[in-house]
């Protein structure tokens, strides 16, 4: 990697892998390292899986007390309720999709590709590989393999620091 251009440092930890939690990240990322800071994601737990090879991402309305599509001119809110329902965690996850392509934002896929292309450093948790028995291969490449250690030195070498 080359030194940042303004000699500013983010490190994002990377915990959730949900299509509605996958984008704060990547956007954060991307947009850093496009002004200039070195950025580094350490990729654990569930957001491990953003970093699979073919993405299959959801989401869930059942403890999303704040979740509201635009509908037929207005807002609706989806009740948690409704995520007890079969099937309803589908119908908000294509919901959601649909959203994204009508309004033009970017793929997961492509905002992962334009983080590697912005030489966004990538670290794919290895306890988190062992523990869901997940193996390099099912991992996109780029991504270096690391732990805690390898997240705490990037942190604390960081102007800022980010949980998400």
């Amino acid at each position: 990697m080359s030194e940042p251009a303004n000699n500013k440092r983010m490190s994002i930890i990377v915990t959730k892998g949900t299509l509605d939690w996958a984008y704060p990240p990547f956007i954060l990322a991307t947009t850093a390292a496009a002004m200039g800071l070195e950025v580094s994601m350490f990729f654990t737990f569930y957001g491990l899986a953003l970093l699979k090879k073919k993405l299959d991402l959801s989401i869930t309305t059942l403890g999303n007390a704040a979740m509201e599509m635009p509908m037929m001119g207005g807002h609706m809110k989806m009740p948690n309720l409704l995520g007890a329902l079969p099937g309803m965690d589908m119908l908000a996850t294509t919901m959601m999709k649909n959203l994204i392509r009508k309004k033009g934002v970017a793929s997961i896929e492509d905002l992962r590709s334009a983080a590697v292309e912005s030489d966004v450093r990538m670290i794919a948790c290895q306890m988190t590989l062992d523990l869901f028995e997940l193996r390099r291969e099912d991992l996109i490449d780029g991504p270096e393999l690391g732990g805690a250690a390898t997240y705490i030195e990037e942190a604390t070498k960081s102007d800022i620091n980010l949980f998400i």
